[in-house]
């Protein structure tokens, strides 16, 4: 996903005929939909107004997994999908994105053993009896001395015992960019930046959309046979374009998450706790946990939900009150908030809103897909497409993106056991093979070359130096990244996980950029700006006490390219 191939894309669709299917909206549903409708052989664009997995899908909890807590809800549908889909990842379509993670479940009283336990045993022979579900370790019971020692960091009297289980975890930016990196590779048409700001109709029936490039400011229609609305919180508004908003409405619920450092928590386990209102998850994310998450109606601004100084300490008072050291304020290195998308309903508390999802045909021409979980996206998807394909004329082959490995997942298994040998040949140490591989899997070989061609770039990112320098022109190259905030939030993670939020990465980052994407030294102070000022905005919002201060606060640093 190169700059020139953006520019061809853009080209294509703007002249290159009519498409079967235009899917709106660049996240892991949007993606799902691309890669399943081109694999299908129909001819697919994807447009995203801001960049790749911008929205809801890099700011997830980044856990693949069925939902515990959907089984008290007697969501067994639900529950059952996604481990099926969870194994369908782990084992086929992204093992070098997605990975096995442990928990700990503790237990605070005698009567909790057998009810969490038969719920847990319930989750694992799900997954054991789903096609692809199998392959993780089933549960175990700890008593409190067992438990303590997996889990010291915990207050001796905070449990009576413990279950241990397992699921699995994704980089969500990661893994959305490289479901529309897959499309692209299968031939679909893929451009960031470009907003959808009408439809083009034809009598009743919707025929194409009216878009703008963002990046130049031109505007053309994508003329298509059916156009699928997958923008997540921004359905609605989609919907009021095409004069409908269709048989449901949507409703933002914010999830904030804290990363703290790894040391600072002695786990070997992640855990997950019970909450009045949820649940509340440690989740181990490299050097750091995440911690998380919250469950608030959100009606603010949508492209930057802000975390506020409550919904931090929300999640410390929480987290603290089973740690035997409490976490800090001084402990967090990292905040970011995301939205749900859920179908509203007649509760008035988010959390007890339905994860499910649904597909409607509002008008000929427009299929709108909503709700639903990270895990389950390409159930999603495939669905979407399938009432996309009862509009088209021919007859459309099923979907086969259960069958579809996602770009470097193809021979990673064989290249990991090869780790040591790729180390010795590359000069890099085998931590930083590791690293590379559960990033780009089988398609390392393309960073390596740039550090081949370039040695200077084998050094790590300045303030993050998990990273190395050859993954910030390689997020240029092969990955769509376009801007500085689209490498150093999305493309890696150095916006949470780095004390300073980046701060230090940035000016290199921009540097190594600046030439393959035509920017001048004006646009590179620009960018690094751009990106200081975003940084600021958040650590103000998140010292503001509610929701209104707190988005005021953020609406501080605009985006580098206006969406509106």
């Amino acid at each position: 996903m190169s700059p020139q191939r953006r520019s061809a894309a853009l080209r294509e669709l703007e002249s290159g005929g009519e498409l079967d299917v235009l899917v709106i909206g660049g996240g892991v549903v949007g993606a799902g939909a691309a890669l399943d409708a081109v694999t299908r052989g129909l001819r697919t664009g994807i447009v995203e107004a801001r960049d790749w997995a911008s929205g809801t899908s890099s700011r997830s909890s980044k856990l693949i997994h069925g939902g515990l807590r959907y089984l008290e809800m007697f969501d067994f549908g639900l529950v059952r999908e996604a481990l099926q889909e969870r194994g369908l990842l782990l084992n086929r379509l992204a093992p070098h994105l997605v990975r096995p993670v442990k928990f700990l479940y503790p237990l605070q009283a005698a009567w909790e053993r057998p009810y969490v336990g038969s719920g847990i045993a319930l989750y694992d022979a799900m997954a054991a009896s789903s096609r692809y579900g199998a392959g993780l370790p089933r549960h175990k019971h700890l008593t409190r001395r067992g438990a303590l020692r997996e889990a010291p960091a915990l207050r001796k009297d905070s449990l009576t015992g413990a279950v241990q289980y397992w699921d699995a975890q994704v980089d969500d930016a990661r893994h959305t960019m490289t479901v529309v990196r897959t499309a692209v590779g299968y031939g679909a048409l893929a451009a960031n930046r470009v907003r959808v700001v009408g439809f083009d109709r034809v009598g009743e029936r919707v025929s194409g959309a009216h878009v703008v490039d963002l990046e130049t400011g031109r505007e053309f229609t994508v003329r298509a046979k059916q156009v699928i609305n997958a923008t997540g919180v921004w359905t609605d508004d989609i919907q009021a374009m095409a004069d409908t908003r269709g048989q449901f409405r949507v409703r933002a619920s914010k999830g904030v998450h804290l990363v703290v450092p790894r040391d600072r928590l002695p786990l070997q386990t992640g855990l997950i706790l019970r909450t009045e209102k949820s649940v509340l998850f440690v989740i181990p994310w490299g050097r750091h946990w995440i911690v998380g998450t919250t469950d608030t109606e959100w009606d603010l601004d949508k492209s930057h939900p802000a975390a506020s100084a409550s919904d931090i300490e929300y999640i410390l008072q929480h987290v603290n009150s089973v740690l035997a050291s409490p976490l800090r304020h001084e402990d967090v290195e990292g905040v970011y908030a995301g939205l749900r998308p859920l179908l509203a309903g007649e509760s008035e508390s988010t959390s007890k809103l339905s994860r499910e999802h649904v597909v409607a045909h509002p008008v000929p021409g427009l299929v709108v897909v909503a709700g639903g979980k990270y895990t389950t996206y390409r159930v999603m998807a495939a669905d979407a497409v399938d009432e996309a394909a009862r509009g088209l004329d021919a007859r459309v082959p099923d979907s086969c993106t259960a069958d579809v490995p996602l770009a470097g997942a193809e021979g990673f298994k064989p290249l990991w056991n090869q780790r040591h040998e790729l180390a010795r040949a590359s000069g890099l140490h085998v931590a930083r093979i590791e690293h590379l591989l559960r990033r780009y899997g089988s398609l390392v070989d393309e960073v390596l070359t740039l550090v081949t061609d370039d040695p200077g770039l084998a050094d790590p990112v300045p303030g993050a130096d998990d990273y190395l320098l050859a993954e910030i022109p390689y997020a240029v190259l092969f990955e769509g990244a376009r801007h500085l905030d689209d490498v150093l939030a999305r493309r890696t993670r150095i916006s949470i996980e780095a004390w300073d939020r980046g701060l230090a990465a940035a000016p290199a980052a921009a540097r190594l950029m600046a030439p393959l994407l035509g920017w001048s030294q004006a646009q590179v102070d620009r960018e690094i700006e751009h990106y200081e000022s975003r940084v600021a905005a958040e650590r103000e919002s998140q010292k503001q006490p509610d929701d209104a201060t707190a988005d005021a606060a953020r609406l501080g640093a605009p985006d580098i390219v206006p969406t509106a």
